[in-house]
């Protein structure tokens, strides 16, 4: 089930690289790098969620990046990472938790590391979009292995 789900999250990179420029233009966010890019599946998301690939998985870097844009409110499912994951937040204001840890405010220039088998989740807060590149490195371990929605509960218990 993991390698499957990998496989079906490389192949989904891979294929989002071959889209017109034309299209991926049209689908650029004023004052963003890279353009929005195509809806992210909804059963791996809550909220409206952007994927546009950067790079394919190839057998030279092992490396699969991508720009992910989250609509306010928006999030990620609970999920992990085989090789672990470097996010780099290009834009906005959001939220990354780690499984029993608090959740973490993440702004434009925080760079986060999520490290390998460890459950996290992340994505926009209530007030503002958010867009980060994701790194996951050592591919060739797998990508992500997705968990459960993050719940309304889960999400508004912001410690201030």
């Amino acid at each position: 089930m993991k390698n499957s789900t990998a496989f079906l999250f490389a192949i989904s990179f891979f294929l989002f690289t071959f889209f017109s420029p034309e299209a991926s233009a049209q689908s650029k966010i004023e004052n963003e790098v890279f353009p929005k890019g195509e809806a992210a599946p909804a059963k791996s998301f809550t909220g409206r969620v952007w994927l546009y690939p950067l790079t394919a998985d190839d057998k030279t870097f092992n490396l699969v990046m991508g720009s992910v844009s989250f609509e306010k409110g928006a999030r990620s499912n609970w999920h992990s990472h085989p090789a672990g994951q470097i996010l780099l937040v290009t834009s906005g204001t959001g939220y990354h938790q780690q499984r029993g840890k608090p959740i973490e405010v993440i702004k434009k220039g925080d760079v986060i590391k999520c490290l390998p088998g460890v459950e996290h989740w992340h994505g926009a807060s209530k007030q503002s979009p958010m867009t980060h590149i994701s790194v996951n490195s050592n591919t060739e371990n797998g990508v992500v292995t997705w968990l459960l929605p993050v719940t309304d509960t889960e999400y508004d218990n912001l410690k201030n």
